[in-house]
């Protein structure tokens, strides 16, 4: 396991995602401020947090725990940019390119949400 959260893949897709939603949201209108735009990029900066909070725990399970907290957290922002593009805020081109790099950033926090359960898991031992 990395010895620190700037170590996993997971985390640096995760803060690059949320760098790319603060400028998409960018040009979302001055109104929308303090409404979807505060809330995407607070969802989208929760993901990078989380696997870094998480992989400064001291157990397996909070780890694990905290990138059950990222995964919701990406599911929410996703869900917001989508939103977000229906009413006509950002475009569809790069709702599509967002949804790309989410999509990888899950399979990463799948990844190691598996690589978790994998070591909680008992060996068996084979009959001699």
């Amino acid at each position: 396991m990395a010895r620190s959260y700037r170590e996993l893949l997971a985390w640096q897709k995760a803060r690059s995602l949320a760098v790319h939603i603060y400028k998409a949201t960018s040009d979302f209108p001055w109104s929308e401020t303090y409404g979807p735009v505060s809330q995407i990029r607070r969802a989208a900066v929760s993901v990078a947090s989380n696997i870094a909070e998480g992989q400064g725990r001291l157990t397996a399970g909070e780890f694990q725990h905290f990138l059950g907290q990222a995964r919701g957290s990406l599911l929410e922002a996703e869900t917001q940019l989508a939103i977000a593009a229906e009413i006509g805020f950002l475009e569809r081109q790069l709702l599509t390119s967002l949804e790309n790099e989410s999509y990888q950033v899950l399979g990463l926090v799948n990844r190691l949400i598996d690589s978790l359960q994998e070591r909680k898991r008992p060996t068996k031992r084979l009959a001699a």
